[in-house]
């Protein structure tokens, strides 16, 4: 597996891969499928406070991960969402995504990045933890845009 940053020719690839979870569903708080343009709109939302990372095996992308400024948070803390094709999870993707944000995020200057999560996604609210990220908020009552409510979870990892 290699792990790098990820590229504007990589977005087909990244919505491909996000749009197979969303259609499993109970995971993503997205539900409406991505197209390649729309992935690229989101790199461009704060390129210089932002890390964009893939994971490679045998040539193809099987995971990703961002981390950027969010408005709800403080300038100091940036915003994480974690990605990896459905059928390959456990299998240390995640932990070298993170390992390549988590120094991506030091050098961008961060002091902690948030991970909110539903609720009913278990193996989301595992993975986090299992990368050191604390509870630090929740909300019983978030909804998801087509109104059913799931809860969120948000987890705090100190930089």
């Amino acid at each position: 597996m290699m792990i790098r940053t990820a590229e504007y020719s990589d977005a087909a690839d990244l919505a491909a891969i996000l749009n197979e979870i969303i259609a499993l569903g109970g995971t993503t708080a997205h539900l409406t499928p991505v197209s390649g343009p729309i992935i690229r709109q989101w790199m461009d939302h704060d390129p210089e406070a932002s890390s964009w990372v893939l994971a490679e095996q045998d040539g193809a992308v099987i995971g990703f991960q961002f981390a950027e400024p969010h408005s709800q948070l403080p300038p100091d803390a940036a915003d994480i969402a974690s990605f990896v094709k459905p059928g390959i999870t456990g299998q240390g993707t995640g932990r070298a995504l993170f390992a390549a944000t988590r120094d991506a995020c030091r050098n961008l200057g961060y002091k902690w990045i948030n991970a909110t999560i539903r609720a009913d996604n278990q193996s989301g609210l595992t993975y986090y933890s299992a990368m050191g990220f604390k509870d630090w908020h929740i909300d019983p009552a978030a909804e998801l845009s087509d109104g059913r409510i799931t809860g969120k979870i948000s987890k705090r990892f100190d930089l």
